[in-house]
């Protein structure tokens, strides 16, 4: 009998052909932030997933914090990702974009008129940004931010909304909000990054305001049906902590639950690491809980070094979905791998972060 991984679900409007999805992965080829032809072919090939998620793509200028990412706020980007979601629904699949604004994990070259990033504070965030020097990716660290002004923030809802907005004209199926791995909206959520005083800081609620008022937006934009959000209640990732995440997120989730969201994107433990962080317990099934005692209906997708047993089990006990990250890069017919238990590509790992086709569109398939 085959697993329920491998069957149809609905999340929203989206009507998947399996319970597998590619979580966005960063992959930095998209010189002057728009998207290519050669990104289209790279999603196309992945479409067996029930649902494809994109790179992270920033919805302003201000909300870049890598070179070569792709955005969604210009006429040339939303041409190229017409491209895309062309080619990924002639091979029968379902693609949604994922919103982002870095906030303070960006450095000065790569902000309008070289400004500081910003932030919910003044703190900067002890990690990496990329680099593009001589052709070449190169890390380097992040600049200093500057605090956002409280009448600031109005217009990054508005940007989030606008974006949102040119994903469904783009031809995307939904869009996913990052609200994860110690980007803008988590920079809010979170007391190592937010030392606000006003409306935006001090409290959950308060802390919580930006965030939730940003899915409102796009709810009433284009539908909660067509709209998820990514969380990472306790990663580590861009140095970001909170003193309290357990009682943090069973708040967002109650507050997110009566929005009618497709889905909900969860990354358990540390986002690319382990999956149990001894140091930072969370109860997982229990924010399911209190998200589906609240009245959350939407999907929930589970992701963060899932195998086949993992994934397989995953679903049995309840979770819809179970997205997979690294695993597509080098193995873009991975549900049929998974299916078949056959054995996977090994990924280039030199290849991750910019360059062309090579350990891009080159990986063979099964048959």
């Amino acid at each position: 009998m085959s697993s329920r991984l491998y069957q149809p679900v609905t999340a929203g409007a989206l009507h998947l052909k399996n319970r597998i999805a590619m979580a966005p992965l960063t992959r930095n080829r998209a010189p002057g932030a728009i998207p290519t032809p050669l990104m289209a072919q790279y999603y196309a090939q992945r479409a067996s997933a029930g649902l494809l998620i994109t790179e992270a793509t920033a919805i302003s200028p201000q909300g870049q914090g890598y070179a070569d990412v792709p955005g969604l706020y210009s006429t040339e980007q939303l041409d190229g990702w017409k491209r895309v979601t062309e080619a990924v629904h002639q091979a029968d699949g379902k693609i949604v974009v994922q919103l982002w604004h870095v906030g303070r994990v960006s450095h000065t070259t790569l902000q309008p008129g070289n400004a500081a990033p910003v932030a919910p504070s003044a703190v900067r965030a002890h990690t990496k940004t990329v680099l593009i020097k001589d052709g070449v990716p190169t890390f380097v660290e992040t600049s200093m931010p500057r605090a956002l002004d409280l009448d600031e923030l109005p217009g990054i809802v508005q940007d989030y909304r606008h974006a949102a907005r040119n994903a469904i004209a783009c031809g995307f199926d939904g869009v996913e909000t990052h609200g994860a791995n110690g980007y803008l909206l988590d920079q809010f959520l979170k007391t190592g990054a937010n030392q606000r005083t006003d409306d935006y800081g001090g409290s959950i609620k308060n802390r919580a305001r930006l965030l939730l008022e940003v899915v409102r937006a796009i709810v009433d934009e284009i539908g909660g049906e067509r709209t998820a959000i990514r969380l990472s209640p306790v990663t580590p990732a861009n140095d970001i902590t909170d003193a309290d995440p357990q009682q943090l997120f069973d708040y967002v989730l109650a507050q997110l639950a009566p929005l009618g969201l497709a889905y909900v994107h969860l990354i358990e433990g540390a986002t690319g690491g382990p999956r149990e962080l001894a140091e930072r317990p969370f109860d997982y099934a229990a924010l399911r809980d209190v998200y589906r005692k609240a009245g959350g209906t939407g999907a929930w997708m589970v992701n963060n070094a899932y195998d086949k047993a993992l994934a397989e089990a995953a679903v049995e006990s309840g979770v819809d979905i179970v997205a997979f990250g690294r695993p597509f890069i080098a193995n873009p017919d991975l549900v049929e791998r998974l299916q078949r238990g056959a054995p996977m590509n090994p990924p280039d790992r030199a290849t991750f972060y910019g360059g062309g086709a090579e350990g891009y569109t080159d990986y063979p398939t099964l048959f």
